[in-house]
Formats: structure tokens, C-alpha cells, sequence
């Protein structure tokens, strides 16, 4: 607690003197929670050690914390008895008095000390700086040390303590301060030897007088007397030179009677001194000699000890090392033992190597090689006998890899160049199998991976010698004379047929090559698997050691498939060269050679597929390609002779033979095959004899007649014979479906140039457009419709069973062909879910099924647009006649007037001109349309003229003009007779 600069005391804190720090603490730092009882009993007990004044404070501390040694008082104010200021020396009576006021009345007041330990540190610096919570500090240099270095965190308290109150303390500090009190009385009286010390030795001076040192001035006290300095020497010479004669020898004599004073007080107090502390001293001598005494004894031990523990080293311990010693030697020597059978062992190595290489067991020889470089490198490292050995070894090794890839080079040579077996069911067998696995495993042992590709190069080499044979036996077979270049596949001069029996040679021959390379595949994968430790059903690998790593073993397995794969995709490669691609443009191909050709690709690649497992593209893609040129010049021939008979076309209606009637029928049961004998045989006469069928004015489709034109017809067989065309050649079913659909957009666009467009006037030499021809072409539109989900349907089944055996489930498009209502509307019916995603094998054709949905339903919807145009070009003719016609009438008589019968006489011809062709229900529609158009015109012309309904004379000439108007429509039974009462025209007249 510090001090104020008047030399009063903080208020915050009671002074040092109030309380004594070193007895019972006072009052007014126990706990508030006691009880009022407990408070009165304790403040009893506690109010002697409370203090008014500094009087009481220095009177406790002489009665309670000092002792008198030899007249000099010791001050025990302090922790654990002893005073930091004046720990152990005795002083006088004043000099007490002075320290008490001095260093305990007026001191400030501290803590007592506590020994140091690493609880005490408030900081710990190196935990500061490495603090990895703290990140990057950047204040960290301008912040002082101490225990606001850190900012402190709050803990708060735990609950495994429990919580201490002063109150529990009563009991202990009631029956500990009886037993204090009464030990501090016992302290305070003085003893017999100090009584009879204080009577030996007295501090009187030899005049009476008390020894003190507060008599001696304080330089003589000083721990350096420094008595050339003049200040030192004046205070303790006093008087020497000042004065002259006389007086300074009497200050001379005074001068040496106070120094004689000073020094028979210091020798008083010696003596006091070493007469109280002189129990020490005899204490200490007597100690010193029981030391002496107890160092003789230990010292006799220790020789005792020491002969004891020679005699046990002599006896016992040198022989149990001898033994040691011993074993160790034997040890050795049987090392060294072991060391020359070890060398034997290795002289015997090079013979070895050759007797295994004589008998083909390389995997032995390299094992053996192996395990010898093993040893001389560990076992044998320094033996300068096998100092060449090492060399040597390497250089057999390197002869064993070059002797074992010669070996495979020339099997495989013998075995993919061996004539093939007359039997093409016979299994093909391996040439020296035995000699084979010695050989791959020789390689895979000495991890030459590259074997596998020397065979793939080796049996692509032999694909392409007997490609080449082939075309040259061809060749030679023929007239003409043929030069080959490039590699031997120049087959352009050939005639189809020779083409065909060349292709079905060569896939032939190189199955049987693909079925040879499988089976030596095979024994390489028996071999690998056995070298790598996996099991195997055959009796040759059953002492097989695994030593083929996992990391090679995957290594192996992915040039094994690679080899398979490369290979059969190569023998596609070299027939697909052999489909030249001007061979069939310069011939007239029929269907049935592509089919021909297309079982030859197919009995290829399921051939393929069951010797190496795997499907290759590139004669398949060939195939298509010569297909798709078929179909394409399939698809131009029949677009031309298409456009060329639309050019032609009157638009007028034709018969329809019996032909086409019964093709009609065969596409509703969805059949397009048929052939003509079958359709004569179905018209005979009662007779027995066979007559020609007589064609007919309409086409029945599903019971409903249908009056058409020419080009219609020849549409329908056209069609039905792409389909045809796509049963027979599924290859080009694809490119065929996407034809019709750019078929039947050319004939619906080419309609609609030359009716809706008025192109006919130009082109056929019609004089006019009519309804008639508008009619017919919508019947034709409408048939097209008909036919459209039945040859939807029939190329969706031909693509779905093409992409069934490469494991892609499409869903069936089953959805029937909408039935047409008798108003000639085509009702699309609901259309089947979508196929699901396709695989990766089969992406393309699904790609392609996905595209002619597409292009079907835009073709529907370009029909559908066509159909609804051409009825309102006839709506919107009627309606311009009508539109005219009233604009010019007036409610006058004579009844009917003149637009009157023009309008009845429009309205006859439009029926003499659509009724025949078209169905009934689509002709009431027709003038149902124009029947709402006439009444919405009346209206206007009635609102305009200011007319109604109010029995007037014009009110009368217009009943008579719809009475009219009304007749005609019965007459011509236009609409259903529900709609054509007199009471249906009662809304011209406004409300």
C-alpha cells in the first residue's frame, strides 16, 4: 500500500499499524454470511489484536514479537519469526524503538513472501508468441510486458470444487487459538540458561555505564573507512589541527579516551555476544566430532565392500563370461560354416542355368539367376572368388530375354501361317502348347509385356497376306487382266457376284484365323492368371509360383483384350476395303444381292463376336454405306416418277383397280407383303374361270370410300414399296424411313404449289381451280394421313428388332392408325411413351429412331395445316359469293331476288361439285361454316337497311327471301334436318 505525499496513509486500506499482520486477522475480513452469535464470540476473541494508536502497535510487538538476547532485543515481527529488516542481529533498546517506528509503524504494508514457482508466472512469453489462435498480432510491439500482455479471459468456477466459506473455519480457528495463546505466553518467559547467561555476562561498561552502539558515531560503523578522504578523516579525528599548543594536545588525549571508550564498548558487546551464543558453539564441536566418528565407520564399510565384490568377480562372474566367450566363437564359426556351403552352392549355379535352359524351363533359369544376384549382393558381398559372377549372370539373363523373344517371334510365325483345317466345326488347337506357356511364362517372368503386341503385329500381318491371296485367286479366276497395287485389294473391275463370293472367301478364312488367335489367347490368360497366383482348372499350371505382380498382371490383361479387339477390328478394316464404292454404281443392284451381302456382314460379325467377344463397325459401317447409296438411288427414282406423274396430274377423280384395293386392305391388318397371283386368286367366277377384277370409282379404306386421283394411288404403292424395301434390308430400313418422310413432304408441297398455288394452270393446262380439285386433293391429304401411323409403326418395329440383339429394349410402337370420322377429319391418336434412353452400343440407331419420329409427326402436322387450308380456300370462295350477293340486295320485291338465287345456285354447285367426293359429315360442316358466315352478313345488311322484325312489308320480303333460302338447303341436304327449320334463322334479328 503506498503512500500519499503528505505522509498519510491511503484511506482505501487501514494502515500497517491497525492490525497485526502475523497474529489472528481481524474482524473486518471474516466472512459477512456468520451469524450474529458467531460474530460476537469471534469479535471477543479478535479486539486484543486491534489497535487505536501506534503506542498499543509498538507496546504488542514488544510484549509479543521480540526477544531479549544478552541485553540486545531481536525483533520477530515477521514471516515465520523472523524480520526482513533486521532478520537476525540484536540492537539496543532506542535502536528498537527507532526500528519499530521505522520499518513496521510507517513501512507500507506488503505481502508476505511467497516461494517463487511456475504457478506464479503471470505470462508465459514463448506460449504468447507461438499462440496459434492468435494469427498475425499487430499491436505486438507496442504493447508493454506485464500482465496486460494477453487480454484476460474470464474462467469461471469449476464445479468439481466445492464452495469454501469462512464460517467453516470456526471451529478450526477456535480450538487453534487456545493452544496459540498459550504457546505465545510460554515463548515470552524467559528461561533459566538465559538468566544465568544474562548474570555470567553483563553489558556494564567498567564506569558503570550500558554498552551501546548507538554511542559509536556511524562512520566508525560504515563497512569502509575511508580515511583519506578529508570528510571521513575530520568526523573521526575531531578537533586534530584546528587549534595549536595545548589545547590540541589535550584534544589528542581527549581524542584517545573517546576511541578507548569506543573500543571497550565494541569488546563489551563481543563478549556479551559470544557468551550468548556459546551453547552454539560447544553444540558444534560436538557434532563435528560424532561426523568424525560416523566417517570412520563408513569408511570401514566400504573397504568391506569393495573386498566382498572382488571375491564375487573372481568366483562367479569372469568364469560366466568365459562361457559366453565360448558360444560366441562357436557362433561364429558355424556362421563361417554356413558361409562355405553357401559359396559351394553358387560355384554349382552356371551348370544349373544350362541344364534348365536345355530343358525350356526359362521361369526356373531366371528364378535361379535371380536368386544368385540375391545372395552375392547380401550374403556374399566381398568374396573376391565371385567377383566376375555378377557380370556373368547379367549376360545370361540378357541371353535368356533375347533367346526367348526369338522363340515367340518363330511360334508365332509357324502358328497364325499353318494351312486350316477342311472342317470349319472343328475347335482349332494350339500348335506346341507345352512349348507356348514355357515361352510366356519365360516372358512374364522376365516382365517382357511387349510379347502380346509382337503377336498382334504378326497376326495383322497374316490378315493381310491372306486378304491379298484371296484377291489375286480371284483375279486369276477371271478373264481380265487385273495389275495390283497398294495392298492387293483392287476389286473396282469385278463384277457384283464376284465381289459377293470374294467377301464371303474372306470373312470365311478369317474366322477361322480369328478362332486360331482366340485360342492362343486363351493359353496366354491361363498363363498370366497362374503367374499371378488366381486360380485355374488346368492340370498344366498347378505347380505354377506366383511372381507376377498385380500392377503387370492388370498390365497384361488390358493388351490381351486390346489384342483381341485390334485384331478383329482390323479383319473389318480389310473387308470393308474390299466394298469398293463404285462397284454397285456401276451396276444395276437388285434388293436381294444387298440381302445377300448384308447375311454375309451379319454371319461375319456374330462370328466375330463369338471367337473374340467383341463387335467392330467398320464392315458394318461399309455395308451401310453401300446401302444407303441404294436406297438413295431406290428413293430418286421413285421421288422422280412422284413429281413427274404431279406435273401430269388433272386433278380429276380415277378409277381405282382391284390391286390397290386389296394393297389397301393388306397395310390396314399391317401387312406389307403381298404379291399379284395371291391378289387374282381371290376374284373367280361362279364358272371356275379367272377374271380380271373391275376396278372401282372409290378406294375403301376401313369401310369408308375415298374418291382420289391418280397420283394418290401411285403414292400408296410407292410407299408400300419402301416398306417393302425396309422388311427385306433391315440395314437401310433407317434411311428408308427418312425417304418417305422427304417423299411425302415433296408430294404434299408439290399439292399445295400446283392446287393452292394455282401451279396446274401452268403445268397441266387446267383453265381453273375448283372445288372439285380442292376436294379430291384434301381426300388425298386425308389417305396420306390414314397411312402415315401404320407405316410409322411398321419402320419403328423393323429399327426396334435391328437394335434388339445389341441389348437395347425400345418399346414397341403399337399405336394403331386413328380411325377417320365421317366428316373426313384425321383424329390423331394418342401417341405410345417415348423408348427409354439408349445405350452407348446403340446411340446412333437410336439417334436415327428418335429423328424419324420426329420427322413423321411434322409430316402429320404439315398434312393436317394442308387439309384445314384447302377447306378454307373452298369456305372462303362460298363466302365472297355470298358477301357480294348481299351487299348488292334490299328488301324489295320481287321474292326471291336476284342475290337470292345466286347464292342458292353457288351453294348447288358447290354441293354438285364437293359432295361426291367428300364424306357427308364433312359437308355439313362445309356449309354449316357457310351457313353462320351467310347469317352474320344478313345481320350487317339488315342492321344497315335498318330492318325488323316487327311485321312490317320489309319484315315480310325478308321471311320470303330465308323461306327461299331454307328450301334450297332441303333440297340439297346440305345439313342434318334437325338444323334446317325455319326457326334456325330467328337469331339475324336483334334483340
Amino acid at each position: 500500500m503506498a503512500k500519499s505525499t503528505s505522509g498519510s496513509f491511503d484511506l482505501k486500506e487501514p494502515p500497517p499499524w491497525q492490525s497485526c499482520q502475523y497474529c489472528l486477522s481481524p474482524v473486518s475480513a471474516r466472512s459477512a454470511e456468520q451469524t450474529s452469535s458467531q460474530d460476537q464470540q469471534q469479535s471477543q476473541q479478535q479486539q486484543q489484536f486491534l489497535f487505536k494508536n501506534t503506542s498499543e502497535f509498538v507496546r504488542h510487538l514488544r510484549q509479543q514479537h521480540c526477544t531479549v538476547e544478552g541485553g540486545s532485543y531481536v525483533c520477530r515481527y515477521g514471516y515465520n519469526g523472523v524480520c526482513a529488516s533486521l532478520p537476525l542481529d540484536g540492537v539496543s533498546d532506542r535502536d528498537y524503538d527507532t526500528h519499530v517506528t521505522r520499518c513496521h509503524v510507517q513501512a507500507q504494508q506488503k505481502e508476505p513472501h511467497v516461494k517463487w514457482s511456475v504457478f506464479s508466472a503471470a505470462q508465459n512469453l514463448p506460449a504468447v508468441l507461438n499462440d496459434p489462435s492468435r494469427g498475425k498480432q499487430t499491436n505486438f510491439f507496442t504493447k508493454k510486458w506485464g500482465d496486460g500482455f494477453v487480454e484476460g479471459a474470464s474462467i469461471g468456477p469449476s464445479p468439481r470444487l466445492a464452495d469454501i466459506r469462512w464460517d467453516q473455519f470456526d471451529a478450526y480457528l477456535k480450538r487453534i487459538g487456545k493452544r496459540y495463546r498459550v504457546h505465545t505466553r510460554i515463548a515470552n518467559v524467559p528461561t533459566a540458561n538465559a538468566t544465568s547467561q544474562q548474570a555470567l555476562v553483563s553489558d556494564r561498561l567498567p564506569n558503570g555505564a550500558t554498552a551501546s552502539l548507538s554511542d559509536i558515531p556511524e562512520v566508525f560503523l560504515k563497512q569502509h573507512l575511508e580515511l583519506h578522504r578529508p570528510a571521513t578523516f575530520a568526523a573521526a579525528f575531531a578537533g586534530i589541527g584546528t587549534e595549536g599548543g595545548e589545547q590540541t594536545r589535550q584534544s589528542s588525549r581527549q581524542l584517545q579516551e573517546r576511541l578507548s571508550h569506543y573500543l571497550d564498548i565494541v569488546e563489551v558487546l563481543i563478549a556479551k555476544q559470544v557468551a550468548d551464543k556459546s551453547s552454539a558453539f560447544f553444540h558444534a564441536m560436538t557434532s563435528q566430532d560424532a561426523i568424525m566418528e560416523q566417517m570412520t565407520q563408513a569408511l570401514a564399510n566400504v573397504q568391506r565392500l569393495r573386498a566382498k565384490i572382488a571375491q564375487i568377480d573372481d568366483m562367479i562372474v569372469r568364469e560366466s563370461l568365459q562361457v559366453v566367450r565360448a558360444e560366441r566363437i562357436r557362433s561364429n564359426n558355424n556362421l563361417v560354416l554356413e558361409k562355405l556351403k553357401l559359396m559351394s552352392t553358387v560355384h554349382q549355379t552356371q551348370p544349373m542355368i544350362q541344364l534348365l535352359l536345355s530343358t525350356q524351363d526359362y521361369v526356373a533359369a531366371l528364378d535361379l539367376i535371380s536368386t544368385t544376384q540375391e545372395i552375392l549382393g547380401q550374403e556374399l558381398t566381398g568374396v573376391h572368388c565371385f567377383r566376375h559372377l555378377p557380370s556373368q549372370l547379367c549376360e545370361m539373363e540378357l541371353l535368356i530375354d533375347k533367346m526367348l523373344k526369338t522363340d515367340f517371334e518363330r511360334y508365332s510365325t509357324a502358328d497364325l501361317n499353318r494351312p486350316f483345317r477342311e472342317a470349319a466345326t472343328r475347335e482349332e488347337r494350339v500348335l506346341e502348347e507345352d512349348k507356348l506357356i514355357c515361352i510366356i511364362s519365360g516372358l512374364l517372368r522376365k516382365r517382357s509385356l511387349d510379347f502380346i503386341d509382337t503377336y498382334r503385329d504378326e497376326a495383322i500381318t497374316t490378315v493381310r497376306a491372306i486378304v491379298k491371296q484371296l484377291v489375286i485367286e480371284v483375279i486369276a479366276s477371271g478373264d481380265a487382266e487385273v495389275c495390283l497395287t497398294g495392298a492387293g485389294e483392287e476389286a473396282q473391275s469385278l463384277s457384283l457376284s464376284e465381289w459377293i463370293v470374294l467377301l464371303e472367301g474372306a470373312t470365311g478364312t478369317l474366322l477361322k484365323l480369328l478362332r486360331r488367335i482366340r485360342a492362343v489367347h486363351d493359353v496366354m490368360q491361363q498363363t498370366a492368371d497362374a503367374s499371378a497366383g488366381r486360380l485355374t482348372d488346368d492340370v498344366s499350371f498347378i505347380d505354377t509360383e506366383a511372381f507376377l505382380s498385380a500392377a503387370d498382371y492388370a498390365v497384361v490383361q488390358g493388351k490381351l483384350a486390346n489384342l483381341l479387339q485390334s485384331v478383329c477390328n482390323y479383319c473389318h478394316e480389310r473387308c470393308a476395303n474390299l466394298v469398293s464404292n463404285q462397284s454397285l454404281e456401276r451396276s444395276s443392284v437388285s434388293a436381294e444381292q444387298i440381302a445377300q451381302l448384308a447375311q454375309i456382314v451379319e454371319r461375319f460379325a456374330d462370328g466375330c463376336q463369338a471367337a473374340c467377344g467383341v463387335q467392330s463397325a467398320p464392315l458394318k459401317l461399309a455395308l451401310c454405306a453401300q446401302g444407303n447409296r441404294f436406297a438413295q438411288k431406290f428413293h430418286t427414282e421413285r421421288k422422280s416418277k412422284l413429281a413427274l406423274l404431279l406435273d401430269s396430274e388433272r386433278w380429276k377423280q380415277a378409277e381405282v383397280p382391284a390391286e390397290f384395293q386389296t394393297m389397301i386392305d393388306c397395310i390396314a391388318r399391317g401387312e406389307f407383303q403381298w404379291s399379284k397371283p395371291a391378289l387374282n386368286g381371290h376374284q373367280q367366277t361362279n364358272g371356275g374361270g379367272v377374271a380380271p377384277p373391275p376396278p372401282q370409282s372409290v378406294l375403301k379404306v376401313e369401310g369408308e370410300p375415298f374418291a382420289l386421283v391418280g397420283a394418290a394411288l401411285l403414292l400408296v404403292q410407292i410407299v408400300s414399296e419402301y416398306c417393302r424395301c425396309a422388311s427385306q434390308l433391315p440395314v437401310i430400313a433407317p434411311q428408308l424411313g427418312r425417304n418417305v418422310v422427304d417423299l411425302l413432304r415433296m408430294f404434299n408441297s408439290r399439292c399445295c404449289q400446283l392446287v393452292l398455288g394455282a401451279g396446274a394452270l401452268h403445268v397441266a393446262g387446267l383453265k381453273t381451280i375448283t372445288s372439285s380439285n380442292l376436294a379430291l386433293v384434301s381426300r388425298a391429304l386425308e389417305l396420306v394421313l390414314w397411312l402415315l401411323p401404320h407405316v410409322k409403326r411398321h419402320f419403328r418395329a423393323l429399327e426396334g428388332a435391328s437394335a434388339a440383339p445389341a441389348g437395347v429394349n425400345h418399346t414397341t410402337s403399337g399405336s394403331a392408325a386413328g380411325p377417320l370420322t365421317n366428316g373426313g377429319t384425321h383424329q390423331p391418336t394418342q401417341q405410345p411413351p417415348p423408348p427409354p434412353p439408349p445405350t452407348s452400343a446403340s446411340s446412333s440407331s437410336s439417334t436415327t429412331t428418335y429423328s424419324s419420329i420426329a420427322g413423321y409427326d411434322s409430316v402429320e402436322k404439315d398434312f393436317v395445316s394442308h387439309i384445314k387450308e384447302i377447306e378454307n380456300k373452298v369456305l372462303s370462295i362460298v363466302c365472297d359469293v355470298v358477301t357480294g350477293q348481299l351487299n348488292n340486295w334490299d328488301a324489295r320485291p320481287p321474292v326471291p331476288s336476284q342475290p337470292f338465287r345466286n347464292i342458292s345456285r353457288q351453294f348447288v354447285k358447290l354441293h354438285e361439285a364437293i359432295a361426291p367426293i367428300l364424306p357427308e359429315k364433312q359437308v355439313h360442316t362445309i356449309y354449316r361454316t357457310v351457313q353462320r358466315n351467310f347469317k352474320d352478313k344478313l345481320r350487317e345488311q339488315l342492321l344497315r337497311n335498318n330492318i325488323t322484325n316487327n311485321g312490317g312489308p320489309q319484315h315480310g320480303v325478308v321471311v320470303s327471301e330465308l323461306t327461299f333460302y331454307m328450301e334450297t338447303l332441303r333440297t340439297l341436304r346440305a345439313m342434318p334436318v334437325a338444323e334446317l327449320h325455319d326457326d334456325t334463322m330467328d337469331d339475324i334479328w336483334l334483340k
